[in-house]
């Protein structure tokens, strides 16, 4: 079991490493294309300036009447983060005004690259934030967790961008990737060893977490605002979007200067502190390296943001 562990950790310190990779050339593309330059290591609280030569036609953006909306950023399986951040949330929600309601909006990605996962899924499905009347988005890692459930073949694919933390928190080590390469019997031997794990999680997951990730919704609009994990494909009505660029799209949507009839709220790039501009409020701070989840706190034309 200890060097199950061992590969399971590995591939922890990996995806770390590709992570940091990753959160760099998008915030140096970000920069460079929209020509925020400091602005996207400004204090939470400042917008990010319009990119240069763009102004934007002067619109109030409000969430509803009423309401007091938290969205909280990528959560990958750091289950600590979360119970820190709505304890936050909840102290914060106690300095309402009289009648106005508290509302959490989930953005997706509970799952994978953190160890916590299964404690995330645990802590929604215990009914632990029902009072907030929680939205629950479904992220790409979502997703890949559904598909993995159909498709036993598509294990080492999911395996290589969180997956196997997933697993190892529901107690399965998934086969060694690399070895499997050495050979064409090794091969085989990881495909079996694949149907192995697929069979033992269908049979570990539970119901409620099954009935969790199959309830997840793809967007949520509240007042000015629409809820979505990835972004939104520029040029297209919201009626014709597509759930795959709901939960992926990246470059065309963040570089795009145009806006949309709501102001987005997402996750799924992870920068080093919110994104915040006339058209989109981006939340993946990468609180599974970071130690640092954030929400965003919206209420009447204001917003504001809560970080652990």
């Amino acid at each position: 079991m200890s060097s199950s562990r061992n590969r399971v950790q590995n591939g922890l310190r990996d995806g770390l490493a590709f992570f940091g990779r990753t959160a760099s050339a998008l915030r140096a593309r970000l920069e460079r294309r929209l020509g925020l330059g400091d602005s996207l290591h400004a204090d939470n609280d400042d917008a990010a300036a319009a990119p240069s030569g763009y102004t934007p036609e002067a619109r109030t953006i409000a969430a509803p009447e009423g309401v007091c909306l938290y969205a909280v950023g990528d959560i990958h399986g750091r289950h600590d983060l979360l119970e820190r951040l709505v304890e936050i949330i909840e102290a914060d929600a106690g300095k309402l005004p009289e009648g106005v309601k508290p509302q959490i909006v989930f953005l997706g990605d509970y799952i994978d690259r953190g160890l916590q996962s299964r404690d995330v899924i645990n802590f929604f499905t215990s009914g632990a934030v029902d009072r907030f009347d929680p939205v629950y988005l479904m992220g790409n890692h979502e997703e890949a967790l559904l598909r993995f459930l159909q498709q036993a073949s598509f294990g080492s694919q999911w395996a290589r961008y969180g997956g196997s933390e997933t697993l190892y928190s529901y107690g399965l080590a998934p086969p060694n990737q690399r070895a499997s390469l050495n050979s064409h019997e090794e091969m085989s031997a990881a495909r079996d060893a694949w149907t192995r794990i697929w069979n033992e999680f269908r049979t570990r997951l539970p119901e409620e977490h099954l009935a969790f990730f199959q309830s997840l919704k793809p967007y949520h609009l509240a007042g000015d605002y629409l809820f979505v994990h990835a972004g939104l494909r520029p040029g297209v009505n919201l009626d014709e979007q597509t759930t795959r660029d709901m939960l992926w799209i990246r470059e065309e949507f963040l570089d795009d200067q145009g806006e949309f009839s709501h102001k987005i709220v997402h996750g799924h790039t992870p920068m080093d502190t919110v994104h915040h501009d006339y058209r989109r409020i981006g939340l993946d701070t990468g609180a599974f390296l970071t130690g640092r989840l954030t929400a965003a706190k919206l209420i009447g034309t204001d917003v504001a943001f809560l970080s652990t």
